[in-house]
């Protein structure tokens, strides 16, 4: 049998990849336990620098990408899954070591794979995706930090980006008054984007990074979810509420971080790193099924746009180079 994929193949190791959609027969599969039909993946930030060639995230060519996936099972020698559950599978190094997503079919290990929550389709799972289960995580760490929703106002960087986009849907969902951080605050569209999903106000990115020179200034958030790193981290820190929580899952703006300790010894502010890569598989159902209770369909169907395997480079290059409002879902057979 054959199945469609998008592959990346690197002739020239100092070039990027090319990337094309293929027929491949099954024998091409990595090895795994489980093999999956893929009704939907989905393109994140991650995805947008593996189609790039940005070093160290995809060591073997050819390579089929894709960090996210959710399908149907067909065959499986692991006795926890059995032929037509309902599955999806994040992290765990999918779409870098290991062949991801952006196929028709794959074969993963059983121990990545998880049963989707009721009445969670593969439309919808791949909407949320890697970026509302960071999400989720990162609100998560705020709570369990023990910030509330009347410590103050929350700030979220990179909001129109999958991660901060989420983020602002959940807080808001939860009662907190959001505050939205994104280079096109001067967008009046952008803004009322925004402020439709829940964010209480819209800031300037400037608003945030500007202080990163400075070890501390103006307290104004009880906590923070940066997707950016670098000086909107540094930012996002100096101006962090005594015991304040800033939650850390992402580097769109750099991976350094330059700020002092000030923070955390002068407001005993608390930096929490989010891994969605390697988090416990045996905790992830919970967090979707929490994740797929807090977001409405409404909400989710009006920041995805769907895609066919075809337009996931495009798609990828446009996030990289200006940012793609919103979600971005795979249909492999589209």
């Amino acid at each position: 049998m054959t199945f469609t994929a998008l592959v990346l193949r690197r002739d020239d190791p100092d070039a990027p990849p090319s990337a094309r959609v293929e027929q491949l027969d099954d024998a091409r599969l990595p090895e795994g336990e489980v093999v999956v039909d893929v009704a939907r993946s989905s393109v994140n930030y991650k995805d947008a620098l593996i189609l790039a060639g940005r070093p160290g995230l995809v060591r073997d060519f050819p390579h089929v990408p894709g960090i996210d996936l959710a399908g149907t099972v067909v065959t499986s020698d692991d006795a926890a899954h059995t032929a037509g559950d309902e599955v999806l599978v994040t992290g765990c190094w999918l779409g870098e070591r290991h062949w991801g997503g952006m196929a028709t079919r794959a074969r993963v290990p059983a121990a990545w794979v998880v049963r989707r929550p009721a009445g969670l389709d593969a439309q919808r799972a791949m909407a949320l995706g890697t970026a509302g289960f960071t999400a989720q995580l990162a609100v998560d760490a705020l709570v369990r930090g023990g910030v509330t929703p009347d410590a103050g106002p929350v700030l979220v960087t990179g909001a129109t980006g999958g991660v901060g986009t989420l983020a602002v849907v959940l807080l808001a969902a939860a009662g907190f008054t959001v505050e939205a951080s994104t280079g096109a605050a001067g967008d009046a569209d952008t803004v009322g984007w925004l402020t439709g999903l829940g964010a209480a106000a819209v800031l300037p990115r400037e608003d945030v990074s500007g202080a990163a020179s400075r070890p501390l200034a103006s307290a104004r958030w009880a906590g923070v979810v940066d997707v950016a790193g670098g000086a909107t981290l540094a930012g996002a820190l100096a101006q962090t509420r005594p015991g304040g929580v800033v939650a850390a899952c992402g580097l769109a703006d750099d991976a350094a971080l330059p700020t002092t300790v000030m923070p955390f010894i002068v407001r005993g502010v608390t930096l929490v790193g989010i891994d969605s890569v390697l988090f416990p598989v045996d905790r992830r159902a919970d967090v979707w099924a929490r994740l797929h209770a807090a977001v409405p369909d409404a909400t989710l169907a009006g920041l995805t746009t769907t895609v066919g395997l075809a337009d996931v480079p495009a798609r990828a290059a446009t996030l990289l180079a200006t940012g793609v409002r919103g979600r971005t879902v795979v249909d492999p057979a589209g």
